[in-house]
């Protein structure tokens, strides 16, 4: 299994260099640049230029791409391996070393600085909302496999096909409609102005009733709406495996049926419902433009759909990437999470 794991470490190394290399040549070719215009009024022309040539926006193509994955200079030491601006002090010091950039829109903020205030709020709400999923979605598909063509079953999968087929953008209105302006129950807005770290979380003076308010809307939208598709795939699949030989066999032998369920269906019927996972993970973390939009979120969906429209390169390369790397570790952890579910998968 370490083998397997370093081998896929080492094969993301080109795949995410492609998305950076994909992502900021893209960027690029959209109409429009990050200057055009101020608010709703358009700049001079020597104005446009300048901010260009401050941000090495007048380089060509292939130095901008260097200088935004290596930085614009190279020292080992006193030893200069290599300096794209030599009249100027080092400008950026390139992803590869931990530096994602300036924010064009963002005056005296890195990308850096504002993904560390946004990612916690967002990873916070997609942890939460996919543990919710999985516990409705994986009891809820395995009571209906077992109750197969009982009214148990058929109200869970009409509750499943209920929840795919409502997307967030309706469910979150509603929601706010009844549980928070009718009822009063929750408030509408605010959650994460300061979105809690882990130091503070588990401290004695954090407000948990406080922070539960806030959350709940948001995180039960997500999570319900995930926890149908994990209820459907975890049925279809405990539906074909229960009929497999080796279950027949366990049945001949005399095994209690909760046990034939528990110990050799469950971990077989799981494969489909972690496959989707590490994808759903990784859009859940990086945020959700719907809900964060709905419930006044600073998170980071937001954040990448504003820096699109902007034409911050800096931004929409900065989001895309963390959104690749963590899937790809997501995809990792599913493929490891295989061979604990199957033993005949072989990682090596």
């Amino acid at each position: 299994m370490l083998k397997f794991t370093l081998r896929r470490i080492l094969g993301f190394i080109p795949v995410l260099l492609s998305i950076a290399a994909v992502t900021f040549f893209l960027a690029r070719i959209i109409p429009g640049g990050p200057f055009d215009f101020v608010g709703d009024k358009s700049l001079p022309e020597s104005v446009v230029r300048n901010l260009e040539a401050k941000y090495h926006l007048d380089w060509p193509m292939w130095k901008q791409f260097v200088s935004y994955m290596i930085g614009d200079e190279l020292k080992f030491g006193s030893i200069t391996v290599f300096d794209l601006d030599p009249e100027n002090p080092a400008y950026s010091y390139g992803v590869l070393r931990g530096d994602l950039g300036p924010t064009f829109r963002y005056r005296g903020q890195s990308v850096n600085d504002i993904v560390g205030t946004t990612f916690p709020l967002s990873a916070q709400l997609g942890i939460m909302a996919l543990i919710l999923g999985l516990v409705i979605g994986i009891p809820a598909g395995i009571v209906a496999a077992l109750k197969q063509n009982s009214w148990i079953d058929y109200s869970a999968t009409f509750v499943a096909v209920l929840g795919v087929s409502i997307p967030s953008l309706v469910l979150a209105p509603l929601f706010i409609w009844i549980f928070a302006l009718k009822l009063g129950w929750f408030p509408v807005a605010s959650w994460g102005a300061k979105p809690p770290y882990l130091e503070n979380m588990f401290s004695l003076g954090f407000d948990w009733f406080n922070y539960f308010l806030h959350a709940f809307l948001p995180v039960v939208i997500l999570g319900t709406g995930v926890s149908a598709i994990f209820a459907r795939l975890m049925r279809a699949s405990l539906l074909q495996i229960i009929r497999e030989d080796y279950i027949r066999t366990a049945r001949a032998k005399g095994l209690k049926e909760r046990l034939i369920i528990y110990r050799h269906a469950l971990k077989n019927g799981l494969i489909p419902v972690a496959t989707v996972v590490g994808p759903i993970f990784a859009g859940f973390v990086t945020g959700t433009l719907v809900i964060e939009q709905f419930f006044g979120l600073n998170g980071m969906g937001k954040l990448f759909v504003q820096s699109i429209g902007n034409r911050d390169y800096a931004m929409i390369l900065g989001t895309t990437l963390i959104y690749a790397v963590i899937l790809v570790f997501a995809n990792l952890l599913v493929d490891l999470t295989y061979g604990f579910l199957d033993p005949r998968i072989r990682l090596d």
